[in-house]
């Protein structure tokens, strides 16, 4: 007879309920969320010999002690937790102490329908910390790009069309110098000229198109102070922009050397064409981890990603929508995956056009593709062997040619090697 334990976690303290198989309650209570209250709340767990621990959350501070000693953790989906309240309070009253009580019992009676935590190794975590610091500073940096915009917009609307990225290290450049209308007084195709070959600028543009595009931009009347009030905003963003870009570069570099360094780096990146293209095949890799028993079969990864749609059958009625619930953070790196391969991937690019002519839109196309490319990482990740286009045998079928004989077709290896650009053997070609 086990007992099975629900902690509703929060940021200042966490509430516990434990019962025992027949649902009997061995302790309720609250742990604040320190480190005196979290030694607490192991150590209470272990004496009760808590079989299971159910909680909302998948990570974090508070799941890693858990683990440290030695319990197995349930993380649910704070969908599956909303959903089953109604089963035990048909009021609609909710509290954190009342969660708790959901979660042990979702524990105590349904726990073979959920799967057990399996941690990921040190490795691993420490890549998913780099790949979501990336995430988020990218984020900062597009945020902080809108507001230099929407600023430009108001007094200065010149220098957004300049150059293709408003945070490229030449636009920076090129605000940082002439932050205002003022500034740009005096500036001719000459001092452009110098300007560009100071900064090393390698775009196609003349200085005298780029001229051309700062007298057409439309301005203003602005007042003195207020001009420079502005003019020291955008001072203000270019300089933090610059920052974000140092610092994203930084954080790429040590997801390179930690992929690659990564015991399973080579099955993601061999999904790519070009060998620098580290950062989806980290992302891929940190979401999906090195526990091989967290999917246990291709559908699992294909659902937990977002590639499979949910199905919805009522009478005669059958439809399949899209999946919300799922790890965005995968479902955005396959996203990347499949609209990267759609370009130079021949297997890729005709399955993407065979859902374009079934009249899917793009995004939906993607995710045809997308769950494709599950089948093969999931196959690829069980067996611990990089992608080899050489035993993908609907990339063979699809790039083999073959020559009508008396005797029958005939694959021609020379036409198969040069459409494939890779060496394609004889064996393969028959198999195809």
């Amino acid at each position: 007879m086990g007992t099975y334990a629900g902690v509703d976690w929060a940021s200042e303290k966490h509430d516990v309920l434990v019962a025992d198989a027949a649902g009997e309650r061995l302790l309720s209570t609250t742990f604040a969320h320190d480190e005196q209250g979290l030694r607490s709340l192991c150590r209470q767990l272990v004496r009760l010999e808590v079989e299971l621990v159910a909680i909302e959350r998948p990570d974090g501070l508070l799941v890693e002690r858990l683990l440290d000693a030695g319990l197995r953790v349930l993380a649910l989906h704070p969908n599956q937790v909303a959903a089953a309240r109604a089963r035990f309070r048909v009021s609609g009253g909710k509290s954190d102490r009342f969660d708790a009580f959901v979660l042990c019992e979702l524990a105590r009676t349904d726990h073979h329908r959920f799967r057990v935590l399996e941690p990921d190794s040190d490795a691993t975590k420490a890549l998913r910390a780099l790949t979501r610091a990336r995430e988020d500073l990218v984020g900062t940096r597009t945020a902080l790009s809108n507001q230099l915009r929407a600023e430009l917009e108001r007094f200065w609307p010149g220098p957004l069309g300049l150059f293709t990225d408003l945070t490229s290290r030449i636009s920076l450049a090129f605000l940082e110098r002439y932050p205002s209308p003022a500034d740009t007084h005096g500036l001719g195709e000459a001092r452009l000229q110098a300007f560009l070959a100071r900064e090393r600028y390698t775009g196609r543009q003349k200085p005298a198109q780029l001229m051309a595009k700062l007298r057409r931009a439309a301005h203003g009347p602005i007042g003195e102070l207020e001009l420079s009030t502005r003019r020291q905003i955008v001072l203000s963003l270019v300089a933090t922009l610059k920052t974000l870009n140092v610092q994203i570069k930084q954080l790429e570099r040590q997801l390179a050397t930690a992929v690659r360094e990564h015991p399973d780096g080579a099955i993601f990146l061999s999904l790519f064409k070009k060998p620098d293209s580290v950062v989806c095949a980290a992302e891929l890799l940190a979401e999906i981890g090195d526990c091989r028993a967290r999917y246990p079969s291709r559908d699992a990864l294909a659902a937990d990603a977002g590639q499979a749609a949910v199905a919805k059958e009522s009478g005669k009625r059958k439809a399949a929508t899209f999946r919300w619930a799922c790890n965005k953070r995968l479902r955005q790196a396959f996203h990347t995956l499949a609209d990267s391969t759609r370009h130079w991937h021949p297997w890729a690019q005709d399955l993407y056009a065979a859902a374009r002519a079934r009249g899917h839109d793009h995004p939906r196309a993607l995710r045809t593709l997308g769950r494709a490319w599950c089948r093969i990482i999931w196959r690829c990740w069980q067996d611990r062997v990089p992608y080899d286009p050489a035993r993908h045998r609907a990339l063979q079928r699809h790039i083999t040619v073959t020559i009508p004989t008396p005797s029958g077709p005939r694959p021609d290896i020379a036409a198969t090697q040069r459409i494939a650009g890779a060496p394609v053997t004889n064996d393969r070609a028959r198999s195809a």
